[in-house]
């Protein structure tokens, strides 16, 4: 059961600055770990790991029914885990091998606003300020994808990948709440991860990834990434959202989806010298703001208890 008791002072805002920051972090460390690994083999790795430390551990705490599932469950667990984590982060890991991360983070920002038009189109009403909203989103991202100012020459290739990313994301998100899945939170990623990751090795191998595999090669900064991306970007991370979606208000928690693409941009420029260029930082403005209107608009009304990959209509990587 939900437990409504609000945390308050530090127990609320250090799980909050978490996922602020370790999800906005993660586009950066894809685009560090790609340097020297293949992409849907490393981010299989990430996901596999990651889901298999969070079985292992609900297991080994004497928490087996946590992970139990029946066969339906399975299935829609591995819908929505090679939607989101394959779909969305896979995807996003092959583009970013040409694409820079404050660019990606911000494309994959605009998640929240592919659910609203997936929900109009399925007959759902948002209201006017909702629907005001996407279409100054979808505005900012059309300015990003077209010919132009894009960061670091971008090429149109990796800009529609990482669209096509997030509309699998918002898809993922948005048929998480009409599949059967695990009941546990945590035994619901755990299964959704492996999936996906399992899903991401496999493609890999047939793509010929494994020619590329070259661990005398990998560099000590992607080594560094990928242990990042399972432990930190994977593991703390959905920790500490999943105790948010227990003790905190959803409106705040969603503050995410608008806060990790400026993580993302910030961290990028500051670390990996990536480029910021005038249409960006407007259409990042835009972007920001339409997610932002549709977040506080959306997250009004009490809504029934998400699983923490449902609520990911953002972005983690």
């Amino acid at each position: 059961m939900r437990d409504t008791t609000p945390a308050r002072g530090w127990l609320l805002w250090a799980p909050l600055a978490t996922i602020y920051i370790v999800w906005g972090s993660t586009y950066p460390a894809i685009r560090v770990m790609v340097e020297t690994m293949p992409p849907l083999l490393a981010a299989g790795v990430r996901f596999g790991a990651a889901g298999a430390i969070f079985w292992v551990v609900l297991r080994a705490t004497g928490h087996a029914v946590r992970v139990r599932a029946t066969r339906p469950q399975l299935a829609g667990a591995a819908l929505i885990g090679t939607l989101l984590c394959f779909g969305g982060n896979g995807l996003v890991t092959v583009a970013e091998q040409d694409v820079e991360a404050g660019l990606a983070a911000l494309i994959i920002g605009s998640v929240p606003l592919w659910v609203v038009l997936m929900r109009t189109l399925h007959g759902d009403h948002p209201p006017r300020a909702t629907l005001a909203g996407v279409a100054v989103g979808f505005a900012a991202l059309a300015a990003l994808v077209l010919p132009g100012d894009r960061p670091g020459g971008a090429p149109l290739w990796g800009v529609l990948v990482i669209v096509c990313a997030a509309m699998l994301w918002a898809t993922g998100s948005f048929y998480s709440r009409r599949v059967p899945l695990p009941p546990d939170v945590l035994g619901s990623t755990a299964w959704q991860m492996l999936f996906g990751g399992g899903g991401m090795v496999v493609v890999g191998l047939v793509a010929g990834e494994a020619g590329d595999v070259h661990a005398g090669e990998f560099s000590t900064k992607s080594i560094l990434a990928l242990a990042y991306l399972i432990v930190i970007g994977s593991v703390l991370a959905y920790s500490a959202y999943a105790w948010l979606l227990k003790h905190a208000p959803i409106s705040k928690v969603a503050t995410y989806a608008f806060v990790n693409p400026i993580v993302a941009i910030f961290l990028g420029w500051a670390f990996l010298d990536e480029e910021v260029t005038p249409t960006m930082a407007i259409a990042a403005a835009a972007i920001v703001l339409s997610v932002a209107t549709v977040v506080r608009r959306e997250s009004a009304p009490p809504e029934p208890e998400p699983e923490p990959v449902r609520e990911r209509e953002r972005a983690v990587a």
